[in-house]
């Protein structure tokens, strides 16, 4: 395939995408369109959209890369993507959500919550809390997504971003959320096929998937000494028990992105897209099947890339990756995959990346437009046009910090900067969010007791606990001369091991301790729900 070739399908590609945009604009007539999608989206756009926006370069490229590292161990990930992502999050969470919304009229997640307490404060604080936290992740998906471009296109790593960058503000800003989905049910079933093709291709060149894996099980020799310190004794088997690397893996990489995708902002407000509960149930179905299709793949070619690695250069991928994980994947295509392949992946890591990033933009411009602006009071007259406008203002501030970010971060930075971002949500957000769809007894107070307990015990795991994290701010050092209060295994423990259950516990007290403040709205947030 030459580069003429590859022109004309980039073009038809965007054509395409452009013309799913346009149709979004055309359909968006006010801000339930913009925010919602109208709630009349089908069940196969909803998930794939769903999917799609989980699953992104950084899931493909940061964990994929992170599995050449891990090995096998990350596919619990994928168990816990499916079994919590998809079936608990569409079934004990989606259900309850999508009904709930609709009867509060609510918009997003933080005006879900807000509405469901009666509080325009726990609205704005959620806005606040999401639009400057968002930035960490939405640059690590943006970094998968250029150092695709760069790998297989030569394409400059700056010109890359601001290429990635450009072309999705275009189509979220002028569609809405009705433009992202549309989007998103073709980028996510380029994506489906693509690494459908790509799972196929690396066990039929190893020889059929019990030669690979023995191929594999065989490099544990190779196995650097720095992993093999922290617990890892080879790449098709689990890290020792309780060891630095059994904690990162388990409480970090599993635990901390698979439980923490229930209260991700950007999926939240797929529930409320669709018209009946029987569009979720029927999503169920094509939403774990995509999941399984993306991370199963990344992580089975992340770790049996060492193999063709150390095949054709007598390497593992990280030491060919200059100790850069987010470079394995990139590499893999280019090095090993028929040129054709690569441009195909191209695509469908534009397809990952683009869709991701509309989701991720579009939810940082209603914490602006919706959230802070209007405080869960209802838009009327020129409050409608300006919501949406401020809202377009608040996605191009989003993008001017992302891209500010995504040159600052260093290497090896996907896969943690997610299991930071999806970690705070989770410690954060989960616990309240829980008890507002499940427990009338939620009290305002408690509400705010939980989120700010999860933020706080975050924030300080991250600057005094954590090893990874700590080490960069210092502060722990700065007291006691270590990188971080509690040496040894405890360093590597994930700030969700602590935060979630004292999110729980002040969640579940301070209701119990407090009265609820508005009987009338928990009535009304109840009405068909058993």
């Amino acid at each position: 395939m030459n580069m003429f070739t590859l022109a004309v399908l980039i073009i038809i590609y965007l054509a395409v995408v452009s013309y799913l945009g346009y149709r979004g604009y055309r359909s968006t007539k006010s801000s339930l369109d913009f925010n919602v999608a109208g709630r009349n989206i089908h069940p196969y756009v909803m998930a794939m959209s769903y999917g799609a926006t989980f699953i992104s370069t950084s899931a493909i490229v940061g964990f994929g890369g992170s599995a050449s590292q891990i090995g096998f161990s990350m596919l619990w990930l994928t168990v816990c993507n499916i079994g919590i992502g998809i079936f608990v999050a569409f079934i004990f969470f989606g259900k309850r959500t999508r009904r709930m919304g609709l009867n509060l009229e609510a918009h997003t997640f933080p005006e879900f919550m807000g509405k469901r307490l009666d509080s325009p404060f726990t609205q704005k604080l959620m806005g606040v809390t999401i639009f400057l936290t968002m930035p960490l992740y939405i640059a690590a998906v943006l970094i998968g997504a250029s150092r695709i471009l760069e790998s297989l296109m030569n394409i400059n790593y700056d010109m890359a971003v601001m290429l990635f960058t450009v072309l999705v503000a275009a189509y979220v800003i002028m569609g809405g959320l009705k433009g992202v989905m549309y989007t998103d049910a073709l980028q996510g079933s380029l994506m489906f096929a693509g690494m459908i093709l790509l799972l196929f291709s690396v066990y039929y060149n190893l020889g059929g998937i019990t030669q690979a894996h023995e191929s594999l099980t065989a490099l544990a020799p190779n196995m650097p000494e720095g992993l093999r310190k922290l617990g890892l004794t080879g790449w098709t088997a689990s890290p020792s028990l309780n060891s630095p690397m059994w904690w990162i893996v388990y409480s970090s990489l599993v635990m901390g992105v698979g439980i923490g995708v229930l209260a991700q902002p950007q999926l939240i407000v797929r529930y409320m897209t669709v018209k009946s509960n029987k569009e979720i149930n029927r999503a169920v179905f094509v939403g774990g099947i995509f999941i399984l299709a993306m991370t199963g793949t990344a992580f089975v070619v992340g770790a049996l890339s060492n193999v063709y690695f150390f095949q054709a250069t007598g390497k593992i991928a990280i030491a060919v990756a200059g100790g850069n994980v987010d470079v394995v994947i990139p590499r893999f295509i280019a090095d090993f995959m028929p040129g054709w392949f690569g441009y195909l992946f191209m695509l469908v890591m534009l397809s990952a990346g683009m869709s991701t990033l509309s989701s991720q933009f579009h939810t940082m411009g209603t914490c602006v437009g919706r959230d802070l602006l209007s405080g869960g009071k209802p838009a009327t007259g020129n409050r409608k046009g300006r919501e949406i406008l401020v809202t377009k203002i608040g996605i191009v501030v989003g993008l001017i910090v992302t891209v500010f970010l995504t040159y600052r971060l260093g290497g090896s930075i996907i896969a943690r900067a997610t299991a930071i971002f999806f970690g705070l949500m989770g410690s954060s957000f989960l616990a309240p969010y829980a008890a507002a769809i499940y427990w009338k007894k939620l009290t305002r107070k408690g509400s705010l007791a939980g989120m700010l307990t999860g933020l706080i015990v975050s924030l300080f795991s991250f600057l005094f606990l954590h090893g990874a994290e700590s080490r960069v701010f210092g502060l722990a050092k700065l007291l006691t001369g270590r990188d971080a209060l509690v040496p040894g295994v405890f360093s590597f423990v994930d700030p969700l091991v602590l935060a979630l259950p004292a999110s729980i516990i002040a969640t579940i007290a301070v209701s119990l301790l407090t009265r609820v403040e508005n009987p009338e709205t928990v009535a009304k947030s109840f009405r068909g729900i058993r």
